[in-house]
């Protein structure tokens, strides 16, 4: 049983020699096993073109190994240095207004560009000679958050031959994007560009091939680096840290396949509730990429919460929290950006491990406590997360719903996909997401939350589901070009659903149903066929009609529901597939992991009251064993192990 990793981003480039012996001293007290260092360091390993400066890495590298810490080595793509810019401008990224960005920042850089690309694999070729058999080297770390784009010359040559290998010919082309209409018809290859910014409404089905050829085309670029490493280091581990947010044009299911260890940076953007809903999320999401198996929290935030751009600092105790809640959901260790708080730079302010207080804080306090209770729990990585519900989850389908031309600006893929999870979430359901074309047999409900691109293949699989299906607004609209199934919405799933829509009805505000549920922002004109109407609209246009509806293992839902209501309804949902949640208290979160008999529950309470929960056996945090119940205080949290027949 291999210890869980705990540490976090180590730049000792910034520090002096005299720091960095503290810093490991540190360490060791705090239980650190593993930093990742050098993510951001090549102007400091490669000041000038060809000339390196290796002794301060060997000295830090050294430092770490004699005292019992490994090494997560990084390739440092993302931040070229200065002189790279200047001797290569034609390697610096074009923004859509046509707009060449400096350095100055991080991810100045074009992917596209043959001088970067052969720049960024000859760093990792030297990296990889020098310390591809260091006894300290644990993994590889390529690059950091792969996410940047391009709209330059280099992008537009990259872009017309991923859409050859697509298509084959223009005619394909012109078919998939329609351009037909506005007269955009195209004849020569050369006439093709990326979504560059223009007059009016941009062609939703170019800004979506876009996003799939970046994602493809940074993919390759980590693929350059990774197959340089390997062949220096076979056998060591080799990753890169995913990052989530609308911006980022990286299918991260697509990429799992190619990393060795999934690993992603978390970064909740509200200070409430909402931190450890989206914490539940980011690490279900992170766990489904990894197949099911382990992956790597390999960034959060030590002390604070980005409370949309006030940085919130953590309750006393919320930093372990999270960090359990992802170790509960399947992560091979907790590690944080960064280890030590920078005295300058554009992060300055970014919340460390080691804060500007410095170790004689109450966060570093807490750090440390955390560090000595992660061994204990080593044990439960063997298990697997119990889960008996599935939601849907699609890349392209949110690049989709970030086109121009929508229904409506509050269509939010990410909101109606965080919504479904926010309801099993508080229901203490364990959930799993899977891709539209994924086997879904193993799970008693599935969800399909704003699948907008459905292909023919994906419906099929979902509408001969057997389970308890739900389907929520925008599902099964358009085909995988992205372009709209006649003959009524939901086009893909009309069938299975008994169910046929007019119209969209978009609205601003709040949507009464019977029964006392409330939607918003969003109501539909449906025409039962088959299906029969578990509730329906009250008042306004659509007073009368169907706003939820259910053929035999089929639900619908018509409109935005608030979460009281998504709750009452998927309350429902489980009933009708045998599935009883456990007796929580609303705020304590439970997370379930079994091998064979054995079975380990994380608790985490995260209310300002104590609490006690049914049930007993041994709690690794204290190593006390309980009989009957569980006393959680205000913020506590417990990991019992028993055992269970059948479990």
């Amino acid at each position: 049983m291999a210890d869980l990793y705990f540490g976090g981003d180590y730049n000792p480039e910034q520090w002096s020699p005299d720091v960095w012996a503290e810093d490991v001293e540190l360490m060791r007290r705090a239980g650190v096993n593993l930093v990742s260092v050098g993510v951001f360091s090549w102007s400091s390993l490669e000041p000038e073109p060809g000339r390196y400066e290796f002794a301060w890495l060997d000295q830090v590298l050294e430092l770490l190994h004699h005292n019992g810490i490994r090494v997560n080595l990084a390739t440092p793509t993302a931040s070229p240095p200065p002189w790279f810019s200047l001797a290569h401008p034609d390697a610096l990224p074009v923004t859509a207004d046509g707009v060449q960005l400096l350095h100055g920042s991080r991810d100045t850089y074009c992917v596209s560009a043959p001088a970067y690309r052969e720049a960024a694999a000859g760093i990792a070729r030297v990296l990889g000679e020098r310390y591809g058999d260091h006894p300290a080297l644990a993994m590889w770390h390529v690059h950091n958050e792969y996410g940047t784009g391009c709209y330059c010359d280099h992008a537009a040559a990259g872009f017309r031959r991923w859409l050859q290998d697509r298509y084959g010919d223009l005619r394909e082309l012109n078919e998939a994007w329609t351009t037909a209409f506005w007269s955009q018809g195209y004849s020569a290859w050369e006439q093709v560009f990326p979504p560059r910014r223009t007059q009016y409404l941009s062609n939703p089905a170019q800004l979506l091939d876009f996003r799939r050829f970046l994602s493809d085309e940074l993919l390759a670029a980590y693929l350059e680096q990774k197959a340089v490493l390997r062949s220096l280091s076979p056998g060591v581990p080799i990753t890169t840290n995913f990052v989530f947010g609308g911006w980022v044009p990286v299918d991260h299911q697509r990429w799992a396949r190619e990393v060795d260890v999934v690993a992603i940076d978390h970064y909740p953007d509200g200070a409430g509730i909402e931190a450890e809903q989206q914490t539940a999320f980011g690490a279900d999401l992170a766990r489904s990429w990894a197949g099911g198996g382990s992956w790597l929290l390999m960034e959060q935030a030590a002390g604070s919460l980005n409370d949309r751009g006030r940085m919130h600092a953590k309750e006393p105790g919320r930093m372990t929290r999270n960090s359990l809640a992802h170790v509960a959901r399947g992560s091979r260790g907790a590690m944080f950006f960064q280890w030590r708080a920078s005295q300058g730079g554009a992060e300055l302010y970014h919340t460390a491990m080691v804060p500007h207080a410095g170790p004689d804080s109450r966060l570093f306090d807490e750090v440390a406590s955390l560090g000595a209770l992660l061994p204990r729990l080593a044990e439960a990585d063997d298990g697997a997360v119990e889960a008996e519900v599935a939601i849907l989850w699609d890349a392209e389908s949110w690049w989709a719903l970030q086109g121009p031309g929508l229904p409506s600006p509050e269509i939010d893929y990410l909101a109606a996909v965080r919504a479904a999870h926010r309801q099993f979430w508080s229901l203490g359901i364990g959930v799993d997401f899977a891709h539209p074309s994924a086997d879904l047999s193993a799970y008693r409900v599935v969800v399909v939350p704003s699948l907008y691109l459905v292909s023919d293949e994906a419906a099929a699989t979902i509408s001969s589901y057997t389970g308890q299906l739900v389907i929520t607004p925008l599902s099964g609209i358009a085909d995988g070009a992205g372009q709209i199934r006649l003959g009524g919405y939901p086009g893909a799933f009309r069938d299975v659903l008994g169910i046929r829509v007019e119209e969209f009805c978009p609205v601003d505000g709040v949507v009464s149903l019977s029964g006392g549920d409330r939607g918003s922002g969003w109501s539909e004109r449906v025409h039962l066929a088959g299906a029969e109407a578990v509730s329906s609209y009250q008042g306004g246009p659509l007073d009368g009609w169907p706003a939820i509806t259910r053929r035999e293992n089929a639900w619908y839902i018509s409109t935005w529901l608030d979460d009281q209501s998504y709750e009452r309804l998927i309350a429902q949902v489980l009933r009708a597939a045998e599935i009883v949640p456990p007796d929580l208290p609303r705020g304590v979160e439970l997370i379930t992991r079994h091998s064979g008999n054995t079975r380990w529950r994380f608790l985490l309470n995260h209310t300002d009251h104590s609490t006690v929960i049914p049930g007993g056996g041994l709690d690794l945090v204290t190593g006390q064993t309980l009989a009957d119940e569980v006393p959680l205080a205000a913020g506590a949290w417990a990991v019992l192990r028993d055992q269970v027949e059948n479990c």
